[in-house]
């Protein structure tokens, strides 16, 4: 069974929301977060208000991601603790951030949690993602290997797909399964 190098030590990053419309898009959220190890989420100014029963319902039992979410009225306040952001992006940015992919970006947070760095994801609006200036925020950008002519995802597909490369990043083995069937010859 594949395990985290010593996931007591690592808390991961933060998960930033900007002005997320939907509170069953914030509880989905929460549930992939969970599924690879990530509690600490912070919403700026949810449209829908904090907290919401529909994104406890959609949490599917996450609630532990749920009741420690905190709420900002800005992202300069969402991000003002943490040493080092990524921000999300289908958009191409006229370069003024340096880019990574998602494994490479799991693997970049991985280091600097390790080194005790305090670290966040930042994700966009379920509708245009985040303005250049909210961009500017983040010290880095990830983008995900999409189809140019249909790039936009659903945020919790995006949170997920980081969650998982963070997960990954921190397994001895990456290759290795949480189970074995019958041996491949």
């Amino acid at each position: 069974m594949p395990t985290a190098k010593d996931p007591a030590k690592t808390t991961g990053p933060a998960i930033i929301l900007v002005e997320p419309q939907l509170g069953e898009n914030i509880g989905m959220v929460a549930r992939a977060m969970a599924n690879f190890g990530l509690s600490e989420l912070r919403l700026v100014n949810p449209r829908d208000g904090w907290p919401s029963e529909k994104a406890r319902a959609a949490a599917s039992r996450a609630d532990h991601v749920i009741d420690a979410t905190k709420v900002f009225d800005d992202l300069a306040s969402a991000v003002a603790d943490l040493n080092f952001v990524f921000a999300t992006t289908a958009r191409e940015r006229d370069g003024f951030k340096p880019v990574r992919g998602p494994v490479e970006a799991g693997r970049a947070l991985r280091a600097r949690v390790e080194a005790g760095l305090r670290t966040g994801i930042l994700f966009g609006r379920e509708r245009f993602g985040l303005y250049n200036d909210e961009v500017g925020l983040a010290d880095e950008v990830v983008t995900f290997p999409v189809d140019p002519g249909f790039s936009s995802l659903n945020i919790a597909q995006a949170v997920l797909l980081m969650s998982y490369e963070w997960m990954k990043s921190g397994l001895a083995d990456e290759t290795a399964t949480n189970f074995s069937g019958p041996e491949l010859v």
